[in-house]
């Protein structure tokens, strides 16, 4: 899903939520759940977008019409000690999607 995409059908109120997905070495995934599916958000060539920071994210999405917006991560002791649980563990934390300053 690229930007304008996304932006048609939040403007639909088809997405149900957005996630920001934190991937080790500071890069950030989001992707957009629409009807039980995630859906990735790609640039313009068709590779998956790869964000800076939280306020990239924000900024990327100011025209967006508000949303759940959750920062996504694994929990890294896990990985660390070579523990998995039979469910995949993550963190999810809400955030605002207008920025917080």
């Amino acid at each position: 899903m690229n930007l304008q995409e996304l932006t048609d059908h939040a403007s639909a109120g088809r997405i149900d939520e957005l996630n920001l997905i934190s991937i080790e070495g500071g890069i950030y995934l989001l992707e957009a759940r629409m009807h039980g599916a995630a859906h990735p958000l790609i640039d313009a060539q068709g590779n998956t977008l790869h964000l800076r920071s939280v306020e990239h994210a924000r900024e990327l999405l100011r025209a967006i019409t508000p949303l759940p917006f959750n920062l996504v991560h694994a929990v890294v002791h896990d990985e660390m000690c070579g523990i998995r649980d039979s469910e995949e563990q993550t963190v999810r934390v809400p955030l605002s999607i207008r920025s917080a300053w």
